[in-house]
Formats: structure tokens, sequence, C-alpha cells
């Protein structure tokens, strides 16, 4: 067994919750997020010509599985030095920063704000006389732990790799695709170990659209689909800068339906459900996440900065994907974000 060890440090509070659906240190939401990026990992070895078949039967060794006649304790071992509860109580939610929503209007017609951190962590967060936290504690920004792991030897490469990838793009807990959860890992030093760097899993993106689940970042003629902010002293007005770009690329995509459309529009294929904007092929209980995801990363002088990317993928068969349409929906997307007026860059890694 090699031994890998962390300091994981949160940029951003997180939302990572016990049975009560408080916050909490612990290790289950490690494992689940390792084990996603693993799956990238193994499809960028694989040349991204993967056979499900055959990734599900060695992630299930490796993992653990349970099946009808059928199980496999996880190879895969992980230790924080911590299982309190989250620092950042309830009545210490600070006050949020409001963004105007083109489609929030008061009585008068006129625009209003929306709180950026409910905006983005509606669920955890609601809104009652202000923004707040719906259970009584969250991860604070700045906490940090010890993380320890062991794995198989054979197996030490691909999960290395899949921890670079964890620490350049990985978030937990609820909300964690809008930034939410977002943390660094810092090697700590071990005798004769380095820090398990790979390449970036990057896939024209229209190529990704062949496979149904997450497995490689995209990338079209100008690069990976990376976009970075400016750097910011704090992660509130960060997340300030997120919703703003969130609300602008979603709003843009203007609905002609309402309740029940006989078939998707555009903002459809971002993601599904859509306040008042339900499809009846679809239903009301149907969930397609966003594909493109959210990021926050500390820089060296101890600002932060907001990473976008996409991570693009078929929807599942039950959406009956239009991939015309998807391909329109998200090269509109990328226009908006390499647009002046976002003020992003884009980034190679």
């Amino acid at each position: 067994m090699k031994t890998l060890r962390y300091t994981l440090s949160f940029a951003t509070p997180a939302f990572m919750g016990n049975a009560e659906q408080n916050a909490q240190w612990r290790t289950p939401p490690i494992k689940a997020l390792l084990r996603q990026w693993w799956r990238v990992a193994y499809a960028a070895d694989k040349n991204f010509a993967v056979r499900v078949d055959e990734m599900r039967q060695e992630e299930g060794l490796l993992f653990g599985m349970a099946s009808e006649g059928d199980s496999q304790k996880s190879q895969i071992r992980i230790r924080l030095d911590r299982w309190d509860e989250g620092k950042l109580k309830k009545s210490d939610w600070p006050r949020d920063i409001g963004t105007p929503h083109p489609e929030v209007k008061n009585k008068s017609g006129q625009v209003v704000s929306v709180g950026s951190a409910l905006y983005l962590g509606y669920g955890p967060l609601e809104f009652s006389n202000g923004t707040s936290l719906k259970k009584s504690a969250a991860i604070q920004a700045g906490e940090s732990a010890t993380l320890s792991i062991a794995v198989p030897n054979p197996h030490a490469p691909l999960i290395e790799h899949a921890l670079w990838l964890i620490n350049q793009y990985g978030t937990l807990g609820g909300r964690s695709r809008n930034g939410w959860g977002s943390f660094a890992l810092l090697p700590l030093p071990q005798a004769g170990e380095g820090w398990g760097e790979g390449a970036l899993p990057a896939r024209p993106w229209r190529d990704c659209l062949q496979l149904d689940w997450p497995h490689a970042i995209g990338r079209d003629v100008k690069g990976p689909l990376i976009w970075q902010t400016a750097p910011y002293d704090d992660w509130k007005a960060l997340m300030k800068t997120l919703a703003e770009v969130k609300i602008g690329l979603r709003t843009q995509f203007g609905f002609k339906t309402g309740k029940n459309a006989h078939a998707p529009e555009s903002r459809h294929w971002l993601s599904y459900p859509v306040t008042n904007h339900s499809v009846s092929t679809w239903g009301n209980n149907a969930r397609l996440p966003n594909t493109l995801r959210f990021k926050i990363r500390p820089t060296p002088d101890g600002k932060l900065v907001g990473l976008i990317f996409h991570v693009p993928h078929l929807p599942p068969a039950a959406f009956r994907p239009d991939q015309p349409a998807i391909e329109r929906v998200w090269t509109q997307v990328y226009a908006f974000l390499d647009a002046p007026k976002q003020a992003l860059t884009r980034i190679l890694e």
C-alpha cells in the first residue's frame, strides 16, 4: 500500500452534511469525489476509448461494490484527522451581496437584485429576513484538516492523477458545482514522494458528446474550455461575480413557453428542472445537472480566483437528447464567456 497525505483547506464554505444535515468533516463525500475523478483519469489513460463495463468492474474492485450475490470491499482507505462539525454557525452567515436578475421584478416591473450566495446556494441556503443557512452549521472558509489516503501500489499512479485533478477542479458538498466547497490539497512531506500530476484530460467538446457521463474537460479551437476571473480578496465578492456570470449565461436564452412545454427549449439543455418552465415529456422529477462547473482557487499571494470549466457529455437517453440543439446552446455559452464584457481569461493549465 502507498500512503498519501495532504492538507485539505477550504476556500469557500462547504455544505457537507451528516445524517442531521449539519455540516461535518466526513470521508464519504471525499471518497465519492475521488471516485468521480478517477473515472476521468481512467478515461484519459485509455485515450477516451472506454468500455464502460470494464471500467465499472475495475472501479468496483478498487473502490468497493455491493450487488446481489456479489460484493467487494474497498481497497482504498481514507482518513481525516478531525470529524467535528463546521465552525460557521447559522447565526454567523455573512450578509449577502445582491446582484440584479433580469427575470426577477417587483410589482412595478422593475428589475430587482437577488442574493448572490442565495442564488448559487439555494437549498443549503434559504431566505429568512436575508440569506441564512437552512441548518445549524457549515464548514467555514479557511478550515483545514489532514487527509490520508492508502491505495494499493499498482493503482497509485491513476489515483494520484485523480487527486491532482481534484485539487485543480474538485469541490465538495451541496451546490458544489456552483463553487461552494472549493478546496485545495497541499501534499505533506512524505519519504521520496511527490505530487502525482498528469496531463489535462482535454478532448474536443463535440467528441465528448459521444458519451453520456463526465469523462473529460472539453476544448475547442481556442484551447481548453476553462475560464478564470480576476483575483479577489475574499470569497463573498468572488461569488457575486460567479452569480452574475451564471445569471447572464442562463438568461440569454429566453423562454417562449411556460409550464408543461411540448418540447425542450434551448435553456432546458443547460440544466433541468427550471422554475415555472417544465417540459411535459420530462416531467417534474427529471434531473439534468449543469455540466458547466465553478471552482474557487487560492493564489500564491493569498487572493482567490474563480474558475469556470466545462465537462461536456450527452444527457441521458431518457431526455431524448437533440445533439444539434445541444451543440448550438453550448456554442452560444462559450461565446458569452469569451466576450470581453465578462472580463474572463482563457487559461491553458
